[in-house]
């Protein structure tokens, strides 16, 4: 029983796996009536956009997560 699930789990994924890669818009090659990309960014901006600024923001949520327990002494 064990093994006719992973025949079908394996099967179910490789048949999602084909179908979204032969379907995928990423292959066309012409643009969409109303599109309009923007400027494109530049690895300075890439880099701060998407790696800076969600460690700057993980430091931040954390630092004001952890200042309630920061402040306290511990005495015996």
């Amino acid at each position: 029983m064990d093994k006719r699930n992973a025949l079908r789990a394996g099967a179910v994924t490789a048949t999602v796996t084909l179908m979204m890669l032969l379907s995928s818009p990423a292959m066309a090659l012409t643009r969409d009536d109303g599109d309009d990309p923007g400027a494109s960014l530049s690895v300075a901006q890439t880099l701060g956009l998407f790696v800076l600024l969600p460690i700057g923001l993980f430091v931040v949520i954390g630092a004001l997560a952890a200042m309630p327990y920061g402040t306290k002494d511990k005495k015996k």
